[in-house]
């Protein structure tokens, strides 16, 4: 069958490679895909919103299977309007797609389904922030915006004054435009972060390996949130046991509270989760692929990923046999643009790509690139996701960083700690 990617990032690189691995694949068209993804099929000049388009091509070009990577075209209807359009297609419809497009609603669902979060209060205005603010007398928040906003839209504030400069950033600074039309406080966790994904068919439910990210911009999880800086898989501090708990506490209940709430849930739940010493918290939804997780993710797994796929979008998930993965581990470096997450410069040349590819167990993910005079140059803030396989967590970073050493453009940077937070020496 022809395979259809949509999105443009390191995921969709991600997603583009894995699926062409299945000996049931003739061809895999990403829309719009990057300079990385042209390894590994045809590139689509259309836009991931332009759905009347993507319909169009997908038919004209006998697409079996449409898997879309990104949040904002599955938060505006891209799996209702493929289906209406008698195409297959993964992942979750627009109102299932809420439980990332707005963190009220995922709340609103956590607390339905008695899945342990933190707690929190909604606010459309500044006024009422800042008069619950007091009553807080400085105990230490998160401001989240309740729209999507590039994995940014999360402040996390020391005390009083932070949490205040938070809520007029979103409120009357609108530094996250519509998305801080609402937002919510919540109370500030601590522990550890870790990422438990799920593929489901609304009915069965088929968790991965656990991963956990790196958010913040620098070392030693310092600077402004990012979309992410790095990743690795398996993540020790989920051990089994607490892997089922989760399953059991967290996903299957969500899942059937969404199809309660007559929302039925078809695609990845991730559940973003803080480890406290009470037990995990869910800090948040995403409702697709986390990227960068998705590439130590897949990088590890050996199952087909077209049959798993195919199978949640048709409802028979029960029918296929346990997920296979590698043994090894898997540690993801994301490659970034001088002053991201702020403003950047595009149009660098890359070099070193070659060297760093040839290296064994490596291979480099395209998130923000795109061919300019022949040359492959940085076009995003997140540039390239180098991920590598390891007997252990340190042998993989040891071989992520080997290739990272390879490749630079001008003020190229990536954080030096990824995975150390890993409890495997």
């Amino acid at each position: 069958m022809n395979i259809l990617v949509v999105g443009s990032g390191g995921r969709e690189h991600a997603l583009a490679w894995k699926l062409k691995q299945s000996p049931r694949v003739e061809k895999v068209f990403i829309a719009p895909g990057n300079a990385g993804t042209e390894q590994e099929g045809e590139n689509v000049p259309i836009d991931a919103l332009d759905f009347p388009r993507l319909i169009e091509f997908a038919k004209s070009n006998k697409v079996g299977l449409t898997v879309v990577g990104p949040e904002a075209p599955l938060s505006a209807g891209i799996v209702d309007a493929f289906k209406a359009a008698g195409l297959k297609v993964f992942g979750p419809s627009k109102k299932a797609a809420q439980l990332e497009a707005s963190k009220v609603f995922c709340k609103e669902i956590l607390v339905a389904a008695s899945v342990p979060t933190a707690l929190y209060r909604a606010f459309n205005n500044e006024r009422d922030a800042v008069t619950y603010l007091r009553t807080l007398q400085g105990m230490p928040v998160v401001i989240k915006a309740d729209g999507l906003a590039a994995g940014k839209g999360v402040i996390v504030c020391d005390g009083y004054e932070d949490a205040v400069d938070a809520v007029h950033r979103l409120a009357a600074d609108r530094e996250f435009g519509d998305a801080g039309n609402r937002f919510i406080i919540e109370e500030r966790l601590s522990g550890q972060e870790a990422s438990v994904l799920a593929i489901t068919d609304g009915k069965t439910i088929m968790t991965l390996q656990p991963a956990q990210d790196h958010k913040a911009a620098h070392d030693g999880d310092t600077g402004p949130n990012t979309g992410g800086m790095g990743a690795y898989c398996p993540a020790a501090l989920v051990d089994d046991a607490m892997l089922h708990w989760i399953e059991e506490n967290v996903l299957v209940p969500t899942v059937h509270t969404l199809n309660r709430a007559g929302t039925p849930f078809t695609g990845i739940l991730y559940a973003g989760l803080m480890l406290t010493p009470q037990g995990p918290r869910v800090l948040e939804y995403n409702v697709r692929f986390g990227d960068p997780e998705c590439q130590p993710l897949l990088f590890r797994l050996k199952t087909d990923l077209v049959d798993v796929l195919e199978a949640a979008a048709d409802g028979r998930l029960d029918q296929c046999e346990p997920l296979e993965w590698d043994d090894r581990g898997a540690v993801c470096v994301v490659m970034a643009s001088e002053g991201y997450p702020g403003s950047y410069r595009k149009g660098y040349p890359i070099s070193g790509l070659e060297e760093a590819d040839a290296l064994p167990n490596v291979k480099v993910f395209h998130a923000g690139t795109n061919r300019v005079k022949g040359n492959i140059c940085n076009n995003g803030g997140r540039v390239l996701d180098v991920t590598a396989l390891g007997a252990t967590i340190a042998e993989a970073k040891k071989n992520a960083y080997e290739a990272v050493s390879k490749i630079s453009w001008h003020g190229s940077w990536c954080r030096s700690d990824i995975s150390d937070k890993n409890k495997e020496k």
